[in-house]
């Protein structure tokens, strides 16, 4: 990226300091610089067994700039990039849009919200399930209960595909992460997620182009994504695993 280019920012997100970015390789890992920490985030249910909230696992080494994370699923050693991709069987190609995910959002309007998805983007993390349907609960919230729960569910989607708004201010509503990565796994459907992207670092093609820098993305890295770089949730239809153990007491395999 030349130091001219503008690169888009979602609205509601914040870039993180420049220190902070990922490099996608053409036909191998992501590059990650900056140090940012990267730690397990493991989805655990409330009591009627729905994705309710986060629990940091297993912390990574992130001494290295860059650290070289796998995306091609083929790795022995993941997190990280031990070389695989070099005779895995994947098609490394970039396929998502660099246009900004609004752009193809679907918006649902309540008395005092309005809620955008854009379902290309979904991460199959089922937080939007859990005391009702995120389509739904927007478009009759109205007391500060129904809106927090509202909040709640759309702001622990890890993906950004759920983007939602303050009806009168037009405030977007956005958890405040500081610039980090986490290796999510989803124990209750027995699959390891994603690459979550936090706090607007911004993420620059194989073609030295950046996409929209947003404050919640998804990368994925099961290498099967049809929406690369992004996570499309395929990693659950074909029951993706990375193998890492999950610390005592946070969620079970």
């Amino acid at each position: 990226m030349t130091r001219n280019e503008s690169v888009p920012v979602e609205k509601g997100s914040k870039q993180a300091p420049e220190k902070f970015f990922i490099k996608i390789t053409a036909d191998g890992p992501y590059l990650i610089y900056g140090n940012p920490p990267i730690d397990q985030e493991i989805i655990l249910p409330n009591e009627e067994g729905s994705s309710w909230v986060y629990q940091k696992g297993k912390s990574f080494d992130n001494s290295e700039n860059p650290v070289h994370l796998c995306r091609c699923g083929y790795s022995k050693h993941k997190p990280f990039c031990d070389g695989s991709h070099t005779h895995a069987d994947w098609d490394s190609a970039e396929t998502s849009s660099k246009h900004p995910l609004l752009e193809g959002a679907e918006q649902f309007e309540g008395p005092t919200m309005i809620l955008a998805d854009n379902e290309k983007y979904c991460a199959f993390a089922r937080f939007c399930d859990a005391y009702g349907r995120i389509w739904n609960l927007v478009q009759t919230a109205e007391s500060e209960e129904e809106r927090k729960l509202v909040r709640h569910e759309v702001g622990h989607c890890p993906a950004g595909r759920l983007v939602l708004w303050d009806k009168e201010t037009q405030k977007v509503f956005e958890p405040p992460f500081d610039p980090s990565i986490g290796i999510i796994e989803d124990p209750g459907i027995k699959v390891s997620g994603p690459i979550w992207v936090k706090g607007g670092i911004r993420i620059e093609g194989a073609d030295g182009k950046s996409y929209e820098i947003r404050n919640r993305v998804t990368l994925c890295r099961c290498g099967q994504s049809s929406n690369k770089p992004f996570c499309d949730g395929t990693h659950a239809s074909m029951h993706f695993h990375d193998g890492l153990p999950l610390e005592k007491g946070k969620g079970e395999w």
